[in-house]
């Protein structure tokens, strides 16, 4: 059986479980920021996020934030991105099954042998399967001096191939079928500060945001019929000091807004001889922002390399757009195209729900082709 879970975040970051018994999930995410608004606005937020995701997309958006905003509280956001290409996890699933029942059957075999065959067949050269799944805090208090937010973020992603033996011989056939994990873990935890200009009469932002980040791999090898997968002991940790840094113009309801994460390059090797790597990451945004309409565009300028031996670097272009009902609900809509081609463009939705303007519930779903789904959510609370 396959499952899947997020620990909470702490010094060793955070470790996932994969089972996704409940479904044929499958997709992943870089540098992922769980976060209900912006995942379902196509994952943008370089422009457009709220004063209390800012330190997830851009820093600088801290010291945009309207005259009642006193106190911000984001708690919890969580999040699950899974890509499955071929419907590997439901096949060995049904594998799994099929083998205890061949092993129970005594003399009566041969079908379930073919079908123990069948499975195998499927399953060679399948594409990995990717999960990535998240969760975020943040307190936030906006200020005409500097704007301030203590905040936390942590993913993992995880990689799973599927080694399929050759042999005539069925049961050591799948005795010697494997599967190989790799995994990575990323939390950071830091203190995102901005500040609102006017500069020869025009209206800037600008942020930064020291943090603390912790980078850990894992692997694992498992034979296909005991394959019950949890990412729990990291092979490899670094830690290492790092900022973010972001600006943001203002013209009236229209936002032209840049970002660089990870300004200082990491990298680390698995056991396994895998090199992630986290380089700078730029972004532009483009938005329109008023106050019952929001759209906006994010444009990655450089790619990220992500595993340097498996070729899945991503570079996104995203479109998000939503409708604010009176502050009292919000329908959202976005879409977001990789073009190193890694990703399958995906078309994402949501709503928010914010009573008074105090409590604030969203939620946001994510749907490309090739079996690559995606669901976040998140509660705040804003004073």
């Amino acid at each position: 059986m396959i499952r899947t879970t997020v620990d909470t975040m702490s010094k060793n970051g955070i470790s996932l479980g994969l089972a996704l018994a409940f479904t044929s999930l499958a997709s992943t995410a870089a540098s992922y920021a769980p976060d209900g608004r912006s995942n379902a606005m196509g994952n943008i937020g370089v422009a457009t996020a709220d004063y209390l995701a800012a330190p997830l997309y851009n820093p600088a958006l801290l010291a945009v934030f309207h005259k009642s905003d006193d106190i911000g509280i984001l708690l919890p956001a969580i999040g699950v991105n899974a890509k499955d290409a071929d419907s590997s996890l439901e096949t060995i699933m049904d594998l799994q099954d099929t083998i205890e029942d061949y092993e129970n059957s005594g003399s009566n075999s041969a079908g379930l042998e073919q079908d123990i065959n069948n499975y195998l067949d499927e399953l060679n050269g399948n594409a990995p399967v990717n999960v990535t799944a998240g969760v975020a805090f943040a307190i936030a208090i906006p200020s005409n001096n500097v704007s301030v937010s203590i905040y936390g973020r942590g993913y993992v992603e995880a990689i799973s191939n599927v080694n399929v033996y050759t042999s005539v011989d069925t049961t050591e056939r799948y005795e010697k079928s494997t599967v190989e994990v790799t995994g990575f873990g990323y939390t950071e935890f830091g203190i995102a500060l901005a500040k609102r200009y006017t500069i020869y009469g025009e209206s800037f932002s600008f942020g930064v945001t020291p943090k603390y980040q912790i980078l850990q791999t894992y692997s694992d090898m498992t034979e296909i019929e005991d394959f019950d997968l949890e990412l729990e002991d990291a092979d490899t940790e670094v830690t290492a000091f790092n900022f973010d840094l972001g600006a943001v113009w203002m013209k009236n309801n229209f936002r032209t807004a840049l970002a660089v994460k990870d300004v200082l390059a990491q990298e680390i090797k698995s056991t396994t001889n895998k090199t992630y790597e986290m380089n700078p990451q730029a972004t532009l945004g483009l938005a329109y922002s008023a106050e019952y309409f929001t759209f906006g565009v994010d444009v990655d300028l450089t790619e990220q390399t992500r595993y340097v031996e498996l070729e899945d670097n991503t570079q996104f272009v995203r479109v998000g757009v939503e409708v604010n009902a009176w502050h009292w609900a919000q329908l959202r809509a976005g879409f977001e195209h990789d073009l190193q081609d890694t990703m399958e463009d995906s078309l994402t939705a949501g709503i928010g729900i914010s009573p008074f303007g105090t409590l604030n519930l969203d939620v946001a779903g994510s749907y490309g082709s090739d079996n690559q789904v995606g669901a976040s959510a998140s509660l705040s609370f804003t004073f």
